[in-house]
């Protein structure tokens, strides 16, 4: 009876170390989901995946991010709010989606002739530790970023403001202005509906980085693309985590993550550039033309689009937000890094 009653202990004791190890090791793996409007093969996806990874290797484990590309968990325009409510833990998406739900960063997507995609990363990262928008105090920002140089890609060649007149232009967010003031019609339309669109004639063109004509292959639907550097302009993206759950994470883990997404800036500035040039070579390997606007014929474009950077300045100051204080700071720093 002895021995039985020892036996019982004995299995018990086992059975309730064993229980306490496995929660003690479920404490220990944090599951995150992330959220991600790109297509699986998209190079930022890519990108954002290898991020995941060097995070679950520097914590040993600890952080295991699973990616839901394709807005498969959320809708690009809806994804910001979905980390807010906890429906993703992480998102990337785009700014402009929700046009007027982030206006003092807007500044970065002011036409103000980007050239590189490292360059306007590195600025909407500089532009956030300066200015700390109060727009993004409900999550946690991991990193930003923004896209190359965004330009026309039509179906018909553009050369002129003439060309453009009365030419539907597929857009999003502050780019619907740049396409008002160069006197073509604005069509709002997030990325994954411009390829049918296009192929369908409902839209003539649309206003992206050239990474677009490989990346969502439209190169297969476009024949053009007109370059005016003069009012090249950006698009950001966040990539932000639910803040409750960042606030549950032990400090090492947000020590590593955050050091993890400092390198990240550059890493994807430079992806965004890898893909321009990909984006550019596969549109000339299917016979598309490249346009540059003259000296005098980019002028003009600029100074048509200059009244939107007066618009966006006046609309700050009615807001109570230092928008002539973060146009300049903005400008000065892309001279910085010509």
């Amino acid at each position: 009876m002895r021995k039985k009653k020892m036996f019982l202990v004995s299995f018990f004791l086992a059975f309730f170390f064993f229980q306490t190890s496995r929660s003690f090791s479920q404490e220990k793996t944090v599951e995150l989901t992330y959220s991600i409007f790109f297509p699986a093969t998209h190079k930022q996806t890519v990108l954002a995946t290898e991020w995941a990874k060097e995070i679950e290797k520097r914590t040993a484990g600890k952080v295991k991010i699973t990616i839901f590309p394709g807005g498969t968990l959320t809708p690009a325009n809806k994804c910001y709010d979905g980390v807010e409510k906890g429906l993703s833990d992480l998102g990337m998406s785009v700014l402009a989606y929700t046009r007027g739900r982030f206006p003092l960063s807007e500044v970065i997507d002011l036409p103000v002739g980007y050239k590189t995609g490292l360059q306007a990363t590195r600025l909407i990262n500089s532009f956030y530790r300066k200015f700390q928008p109060e727009e993004f105090s409900t999550v946690k920002v991991m990193y930003l970023h923004a896209h190359g140089p965004g330009l026309l890609h039509t179906k018909k060649p553009v050369s002129s403001l003439e060309d453009l007149k009365g030419l539907k232009i597929r857009c999003t967010g502050l780019a619907a202005k740049i396409v008002s003031s160069l006197g073509a019609v604005p069509v709002a339309m997030p990325m994954g509906e411009t390829y049918d669109a296009l192929s369908r004639g409902v839209v003539d063109g649309s206003l992206a980085p050239m990474e677009a004509l490989e990346g969502w292959k439209w190169g297969e639907v476009v024949r053009s693309t007109t370059f005016s550097r003069a009012v090249a302009y950006t698009t950001g993206f966040f990539v932000v985590m639910n803040k409750e759950k960042w606030n549950s994470l032990p400090v090492d883990i947000q020590k590593t993550i955050e050091k993890v997404n400092q390198e990240w800036i550059d890493k994807t500035g430079q992806v965004w550039d890898e893909i321009d040039k990909s984006g550019r070579l596969f549109a000339a390997n299917l016979g598309n033309k490249f346009v540059t606007l003259t000296a005098g014929e980019d002028q003009r474009w600029q100074t048509a689009v200059k009244p939107i950077l007066e618009e966006y300045v006046k609309n700050m100051k009615e807001k109570g937000l230092p928008g002539e204080e973060a146009l300049k700071f903005c400008l000065e720093e892309l001279k910085k890094s010509k």
